[in-house]
């Protein structure tokens, strides 16, 4: 059993270089600020950033000036409105310009199942009547080899890294994810290195005890980050709820650029780890996303006798 623990700082040093593509996924909930974070505190550069939906965390990265591209099906502050950070480097090239690639939430899906299973393309029907393939000349149109009506396809995606935020893993990188999931499975088996961030690492027994739960194997992680509230202010299931106060303050603080980087100043810049952030966020601030109690049903998987 190999141990695989390191810190955020250690993990990102040794995986996320200048010029990578990164995907730090998560699908409204388990979305892994302390990774952007550190990648950012970091000054990396000229990254591409993937990602099914942009949120603040891209649109912190962009403001920093991490990224030059970004792969993506929809962006916003959900609920909310616009990402101005990203806005602005499409439309005014500030703080750098930022290349868009844009697909449709199965777009992504398929390119990460292609990259996963190492297929050449991913065959989808959505983009048929669509214009999207006019604005992005890698969604195709191919012959159907049994006869049907042409059909679209997209290209796999192999991030160099990806970065999943879970609730928990064994040091080995076995790693558990419940609530609301995305596309965790498929972007860890599509990418070339993964970073594990979890709310708590546990032993091994309670990961054979739940098989179940099991989304992504050991045998394909790279490193694992005890994280603690490292989704924050997005959700993990379970341990803290949504800091919906968050996401609504960041709609105005984000429409300047300037307003950006004294936050950034103060909130990335000017911690030295998660630890401290979450020292500068309060004790009371983080009672308030405490979740109420909703324990799942026991399962008994019977053992061999």
């Amino acid at each position: 059993m190999t141990d695989k623990r390191c810190s955020m700082r250690e993990a990102i040093a040794r995986y996320v270089h200048d010029g990578m593509s990164v995907a730090i996924e998560g699908f409204t909930a388990c979305i892994c600020f302390a990774a952007g974070h550190e990648i950012i505190r970091q000054r990396r550069r000229n990254l591409t950033l993937i990602r099914m939906t942009p949120d603040l965390i891209y649109d912190q990265m962009v403001a920093a000036g991490v990224a030059s591209k970004m792969i993506f099906s929809y962006l916003g502050n959900p609920g909310v409105g616009s990402l101005n950070a990203i806005r602005r480097a499409v439309e005014h090239g500030v703080p750098a310009p930022l290349e868009l690639e844009e697909y449709s939430h199965y777009g992504m899906v398929g390119r990460y199942i292609a990259g996963a299973t190492r297929l050449p393309f991913f065959p989808l029907r959505s983009y048929l009547g669509s214009d999207m393939p006019r604005a992005n000349p890698l969604i195709r149109m191919v012959e159907d080899p049994y006869g049907g009506a042409p059909i679209a396809v997209v290209p796999p995606l192999n991030p160099d890294v990806a970065v999943i935020h879970a609730q928990r893993a064994d040091v080995s990188g076995n790693t558990q994810l419940w609530g609301l999931i995305g596309s965790q499975k498929e972007v860890a088996f599509a990418a070339r290195r993964r970073i594990v961030v979890v709310e708590e690492i546990v032993d091994e027994a309670v990961i054979r005890a739940d098989p179940n739960r099991t989304l992504i194997p050991g045998l394909i992680v790279d490193a694992v980050v005890h994280e603690p509230y490292g989704a924050h202010p997005s959700y993990a299931q379970g341990y803290y709820d949504r800091d919906n106060q968050f996401y609504l303050a960041w709609e105005e603080l984000s429409q300047e650029h300037e307003r950006i980087v004294a936050w950034l100043d103060a909130w990335v810049y000017g911690v030295p780890d998660r630890a401290a952030y979450l020292e500068k966020l309060g004790a009371a601030r983080l009672a308030q996303l405490k979740p109420a109690p909703a324990p799942a049903g026991v399962v008994d998987y019977g053992a061999y006798q």
